[in-house]
């Protein structure tokens, strides 16, 4: 059975925050990818990404994705990354996807700019700018439905979330 829902959307998009408030609502179990990859590497993204490289972390994310993918049946929040290649778009395309959309200046007050986060090296800011940039038709073409978390508390976005689940399975 797959997962009742998979987050997708950009650092700062809430969704850890607002996986866990929807999977408490669900009664269903919450799984973050990013920690999965922990787990199985043994140390945080930041230091893959230092001491092996971003290549190996996505090959790893990919591997990751596709077996939650697989395996988990609750709520499942994907890295913001994930959605950049195309075979776990491709697996994608079978489960509902919820592109939790932020507006930049909400995702740079959520993500702090000074935690760690590798891709934000640099000037964060910028660097945050281009990847929302880059990455947004990509989550707008992967996602069934779009919900904005900009100005919103994470419950609010949960119950829009489980709202349009439960509509969209008395469509099915």
């Amino acid at each position: 059975m797959p997962p009742v829902v998979v987050l997708i959307g950009p650092p700062g998009a809430g969704k850890s925050t607002v996986g866990r408030a929807l999977a408490s609502r669900l009664a269903v179990s919450f799984e973050d990818t990013d920690d999965v990859i922990e787990q199985r590497a043994g140390k945080r993204i930041a230091e893959i990404f230092l001491t092996d490289g971003e290549a190996a972390f996505r090959q790893l994310e990919k591997a990751v994705v596709a077996d939650r993918l697989a395996a988990h049946t609750g709520v499942l929040a994907l890295g913001g990354g994930a959605i950049l290649d195309d075979d776990t778009r491709a697996l994608l395309a079978d489960h509902t996807v919820i592109y939790l959309e932020v507006e930049f200046s909400e995702a740079v007050r959520r993500v702090g700019l000074n935690r760690d986060r590798p891709l934000l090296l640099g000037n964060p800011r910028a660097q945050l700018r281009a990847l929302m940039d880059a990455r947004r038709p990509l989550y707008e073409q992967t996602a069934t439905h779009t919900v904005g978390t900009t100005g919103r508390t994470p419950d609010e976005v949960a119950d829009e979330i489980a709202a349009l689940i439960t509509v969209r399975e008395e469509n099915r």
